[in-house]
């Protein structure tokens, strides 16, 4: 290993995801390592998306990390677990152009520089955790020249949360639950890519992107020991689901999908409620986002948007096809209307298209208004993200994107 003082870096860009059959519940707290599959599908991380630089160099005494610019301690046994493994799995890497060379056993006691950021709000149920360590290993083992796939570093990310091992793939993936003790086969798997499926459009609503009152660590514990109907849900239901729902994402069968996801999103809520004590995650604009879309549905011939809610009042409605979004746009926009001082690019981020294509200037067509019904009440929506599902993490060469300074190792 040379002497000098050099700084190696890499950036790299990881999409969110959002389960439509879900994850609640660990058999092993340590190794995270969950009761029942979970499928998901991948955000496009132009939307959503956690953006990491990683930096090795012999001049840093300590590893540090930076979230959001603001430094935060990295002696929590999650983020010891996923830096212990990955470092484990460092190979020789050489940088002739910088005369760098680092050797395999060099890992063990060069210290790291970690700077991450997140383009939506951590802990508000947008899964960023799983963003976060899924990023962190995956730019970590770019840095470290890690020969290992996407399958197997889900493995190390699951040990810094358990959604992150499935932010490791585009598309829709599955994490097998695996059934070994040492959790080697709980790993995650590509079911279809993001071309597979891509009618699809995905519209968040963000009722509140407040730091959620019970964290999902601590509320599926709580669910574990106390609910009966999560230990049914995990034996008997979940494993039939599972095998449905592939064959619904095989088949592009919308139809089939919806009646799926929205089934699992409400008895996960619904565990969450026979938790004790009763865990809430939805809120009243929540359960009126789902009256919207189930009167939705029954008004249209077949089904036509998918809700889904993780640990959080945020809905994801997933429409069929575009001119379903964008019919669903204006009708979100018609319930929930900004504040009369915000800005409507500021109101709806993410796919600029879709908010151009709805055209939210007029009356709303008496079609749309037929479906969400009669609507009294103006609700709480912070604003609205439109995505997509979307491909797996990247690492970025334009180095004017990394958050640390190339010199310094240090934040910019």
């Amino acid at each position: 290993m040379a002497e000098e003082k050099w700084v190696m870096m890499v950036t790299a860009q990881t999409p969110t995801n959002i389960a439509v059959i879900k994850y609640w519940g660990k058999r092993d707290e340590v190794r995270i390592l969950p009761i029942n599959d979970s499928i998901s599908v991948t955000l496009d991380p132009d939307h959503l998306c956690t953006l990491t630089t990683v930096a090795v160099s012999p001049s840093f005494d300590r590893d540090r990390m930076w979230l959001n610019g603001k430094e935060i301690s990295l002696s929590g046994s999650r983020y010891q677990n996923c830096l212990r493994e990955i470092r484990s799995r460092g190979d020789d890497v050489e940088d002739k152009e910088k005369g760098i060379k680092i050797e395999k056993k060099d890992w063990e006691k060069l210290h790291l520089h970690i700077a991450s950021h997140n383009n939506f709000p951590t802990a508000a149920g947008l899964a960023s955790s799983a963003a976060g360590f899924a990023c962190l290993v995956f730019a970590l083992a770019k840095l470290m020249n890690v020969n290992e796939d996407p399958s197997q570093l889900s493995a190390i990310a699951r040990q810094g949360s358990g959604s992150a091992c499935r932010s490791l793939f585009g598309g829709f993936v599955k994490w097998n639950m695996g059934n070994k003790e040492d959790g080697s086969d709980s790993v995650a798997v590509q079911l279809v890519d993001d071309k597979h499926w891509d009618d699809l459009v995905i519209i968040i609503a963000v009722v509140s992107s407040r730091e959620k009152e019970t964290s999902s660590t601590s509320g599926m514990r709580e669910s574990v020991e106390t609910s009966l109907l999560l230990q049914h849900r995990a034996k008997e239901v979940v494993p039939e689901r599972i095998v449905q729902m592939e064959e619904a994402i095989k088949n592009r069968d919308f139809t089939s999908f919806t009646k799926l996801t929205c089934a699992d999103s409400n008895q996960f809520h619904a565990v969450c409620m026979d938790t004790s004590p009763p865990i809430f995650y939805m809120n009243d604009t929540s359960h009126r986002i789902i009256s919207l879309v189930e009167k939705w549905n029954r008004s249209a011939s077949t089904p036509e948007i998918a809700y889904t809610f993780d640990a959080g009042p945020n809905a994801v409605l997933i429409a069929r096809n575009r001119k379903v979004a964008v019919e669903l746009l204006q009708g979100l926009l018609y319930c929930f209307p900004p504040k009369p001082d915000t800005d409507m690019k500021s109101y709806v981020l993410g796919d600029a298209s879709i908010v151009k294509e709805a055209g939210l200037e007029g009356e709303l067509p008496q079609g749309i208004k037929d479906k969400i019904g009669r609507q009294d009440q103006k609700g709480e929506v912070s604003y609205f993200i439109c995505s997509r599902p979307g491909r797996g993490p990247v690492v970025l060469q334009d180095q004017t994107k990394a958050l640390l300074h190339p010199q310094t190792g240090l934040p910019k």
